[in-house]
């Protein structure tokens, strides 16, 4: 029976952690992987362990075996992987049952734009590893303790179409269910299942406890079954070892709760020992399994944001489309993206919930310049794209490199449409809008729009695309040339839906097409269309007269709980938040890199270079970093604003050279991410921050010993030195560093972070300060230098 096959009829349990056995062991690696090759018959021991305390999948010591942590190290990706499959294979056929999950990390790496790992490169590299896994012949892949969800599809693409092997996915959330770059829960499962992966869950960053607060949202937005592999708790130093808080017993309970949940797989992650697992199997075997339901409706969804497709009518902004707009012609001509990302900050603003994108034009590149539109916007903004389209070549380049679960516009009735774009939706995932409309033209009759729905309907279930991912656009014709075409919509709006249940879409403003005051027939219409069940409206949410017509709607309707939205929406003016300006504070937090340094200029034309710093660069970091800590802006919106601020820097430091006034930054800070760890996301984050503060940051880099960041430090008179580690296996070398600073009695603080570390783990190493993220360090650098 195949994995897949037994868990539509019981509970699955997964391995405990592999790191936390070596360290017990005392086999501590640079490259633990590379015990596939050197001790196999430990590897193999430590699986069979967990088998025989009740473990149904191990996981392989794979965990970091990507070209880019193997290779310097002499070591092939696929040798390693072969060796870590036969050893867990050798166990399972001593215990007699058992399946194996290649565990796949991140490479450690951060993806562009943001970093310098692209998708082709991220791809190409879990394309290895996952032809590795299938040749070895697993069971299945298990993409684990993932953070970034643009580095995750590539690894699912990857996999999908380099393996025949089922793909089980872990992300680390933190305590609010926020992914490191941001992404929500819903997000996560709405791009993963719109990818085809076969469970998805949490592992690694937190505890047992910590993961059943999470787990009802991820229960009631997945589909698919989800797995819970959370740490032992919280990791201290006891008597020079990592101890977690969190014992079996109390691991257990969590983990029934969890099942009585309909939780689908449970494991542990760091800390987590044969004995765990045997606790939790032992205090889980009695309650009843269920198999997860298909929810209802679908998502789309951003890196950070999913937008139901259902319960509620949703908005799609209609303006990043040149159609009618001489402006956005000229910026598309130009090569000109700030301007597309200030009309999709606007709509953002004025609770548009997906944005159209279109940007075809008979005089340019359209496949180009969407494929820098859907870049710019997905890093600019939180809002789901629709990505709006005639041609399937765009649709595809734009839908490869969208991070989240699009909605692509559009199909139709003409099976060659069908045939070009439904295998784009397959592959990628992603909601689709079709038109009723075929090689015959658009049907004068609701019954003739109702065959070509349920034609592109059958078609896309055959394409492996539910229903429930289709929105059926029954096509608006304005009322200046035909006055019947409304009626005609509207009946054709409310038969789709009730004879094929599917969601629906319209392009409001067409019924004016011609006719003055636009915007009260556009209005009427649209609280007609809602009136009988539109799932998406595509306006203008500029409006206020479409999206009054809108709030107006739900509140009467009894889908604005409390009227809260609509008050929201008609609060006066003077209520609501002023309206975005382009000065520098404001396009720095907003992310406009394109327009820094002409502001810079500006600003620079009127004020001393040191002036423009003090009072308007500082003050937007500033408060950039309270929102960032309030949890209202995330990473990439962070860095964004990090690279915006650089644009502005490289105009003033010009300033000032050209002056005389030239100076260097305030420290130095060296930055290193300890020996044995590779995983250098987090430093350079903070490396980045760091220097748009002002500081001199000497970066050494990943997998730095401790002598190197001693010498490094004496040398430049550092008053300050920064470690980070991902890994619990590298822990100890974080610590022989610190201890390391201290003996060589220099006069400089430390300050660490990373996903394993907490405050009390931190006092426990020796370290000075402990940053849970980049705006910490910042606070620690000001105490220290300044």
């Amino acid at each position: 029976m195949t994995v897949l096959e037994r868990l539509t009829k019981e509970r699955l349990y997964f391995d405990g952690a592999m790191g936390t056995e070596l360290q017990r062991l005392g086999l501590s690696r640079r490259i633990p992987e590379s015990l596939n090759l050197e001790q196999p018959a430990l590897v193999e021991r430590i699986h069979l362990h967990y088998l025989e305390s009740g473990a149904h999948i191990v996981t392989s010591n794979t965990f970091g075996a990507n070209r880019y942590k193997l290779e310097p190290a002499g070591l092939r990706p696929e040798a390693v992987i072969l060796a870590g499959v036969g050893a867990a294979r050798r166990a399972i056929a001593k215990h007699g049952s058992g399946y194996v999950a290649v565990s796949l990390g991140p490479t450690g790496k951060m993806m562009e734009p943001l970093g310098e790992l692209s998708l082709e490169d991220a791809y190409e590299t879990y394309r290895q590893m996952a032809a590795a896994a299938d040749e070895a012949a697993a069971d299945l892949i298990l993409f684990e303790t993932f953070s970034d969800l643009t580095e995750l599809k590539a690894a699912v693409l990857a996999a999908k179409e380099n393996s025949r092997l089922p793909i089980f996915t872990t992300l680390t959330f933190d305590e609010q269910g926020t992914l490191l770059t941001g992404g929500s829960i819903e997000a996560a499962v709405s791009m993963l299942e719109g990818l085809g992966v076969s469970a998805i869950g949490f592992n690694c960053g937190l505890g047992p406890h910590q993961v059943e607060k999470l787990m009802p949202r991820m229960l009631q937005a997945a589909s698919v079954p989800v797995i819970a592999n959370p740490n032992a708790g919280l990791p201290q130093l006891v008597n020079g070892e990592t101890r977690y808080d969190v014992g079996p017993g109390e691991f257990a309970k969590a983990m029934s709760r969890m099942a009585a949940m309909g939780v689908s797989i449970l494991g542990g992650c760091c800390g987590t020992t044969p004995e765990y697992i045997s606790e939790m199997t032992g205090a889980v075997k009695n309650i009843p399994f269920a198999a997860p339901r298909p929810k209802p409706y679908a998502f789309v969804s951003s890196a950070i944001k999913a937008v139901p497709l259902g319960p509620v009518p949703v908005i799609i902004g209609e303006r990043i489309n040149p159609t009618g707009k001489k402006r956005f012609k000229q910026a598309l001509r130009e090569g000109s993206l700030d301007y597309l990302l200030s009309e999709g900050l606007a709509e953002q603003a004025a609770g548009a919930h997906i944005l159209d994108v279109n940007v075809g034009l008979p005089e340019i590149d359209e496949e180009a310049m969407m494929a820098a539109a859907i870049q710019t916007l997905q890093h600019g903004l939180r809002t789901p794209l629709q990505i709006d389209s005639s041609d399937p070549a765009v649709l595809e380049r734009a839908a490869r490199i969208y991070s989240g679960k699009p909605l692509i516009n559009s199909v139709n009735g003409k099976a060659e449409s069908m045939e070009a774009v439904f295998p784009i939706i397959q592959r990628y995932g992603g909601a689709v809008i079709g038109l009723t409309l075929d090689e015959t033209g658009i049907p004068g009759t609701p019954e003739g729009r109702l065959a070509i729905a349920r034609r592109i309907v059958e078609r896309a279930e055959r394409h492996g695309i539910a229903p429930k991912d289709i929105l059926i656009d029954p096509l608006t014709l304005t009322i200046s040339s035909n006055q019947k075409e409304a009626l005609t919509t509207l009946e054709s709006l409310a038969l789709i839906k009730r004879e094929l249940g599917v969601g629906t879409v319209l392009g409001v403003s067409n019924i004016s097409f011609g006719l003055p005051n636009r915007e009260s027939i556009n209005a009427a219409f649209l609280t007609m269309a809602l009136q009988q069940g539109l799932t998406a409206a595509i306006i203008n949410p500029l409006s206020p007269a479409m999206m009054g017509a809108y709030y107006g709607a739900l509140a009467l309707t009894n889908q604005d709980p409390d009227c809260r939205s609509y008050i929201g929406f008609a609060a006066p003016a003077a209520e609501k938040p002023a309206a975005a300006k382009d000065t520098l504070y404001d396009i720095v937090l907003q992310g406009r890199k394109e327009r820094a340094a002409d502001l810079a200029r500006e600003l620079l034309a009127v004020k001393a270079p040191l002036d423009v710093v003090q009072q308007d660069i500082m003050p937007a970091l500033d408060e950039v970093g309270r929102q960032y800590e309030a949890g209202k802006l995330f990473l990439p919106e962070l860095l964004t604003s990090a690279e915006t601020v650089q644009q502005a820097f490289t105009v003033i430091k010009a300033k000032l050279e050209e002056s005389g006034q030239g100076g260097e930054g305030k420290g130095p800070i060296v930055l290193a991410t300890v020996e044995g760890d590779i995983h250098d996301i987090g430093k350079n984050i903070v490396k980045v921050v760091l220097q748009n503060y002002g500081y001199e940051v000497i970066d050494l880099g990943k997998d730095v010993s401790a002598a190197r960041v001693v010498e490094a430090a004496r040398d430049s008179q550092a008053p300050l030195v920064g470690l980070s580690a991902l890994m619990t296996t590298t822990t100890p070398s974080m610590e022989k560093t610190i201890t390391a600073l201290q003996a060589a009695h220099l006069p400089c603080k430390v300050v660490v972070g990373g996903a394993v570390l907490t405050e009390t783990f931190a006092r426990q190493m020796g370290a000075d300060f402990y940053a849970r993220d980049a705006m910490a360090a910042v606070r620690a650098a000001k105490e220290v230098i300044g």
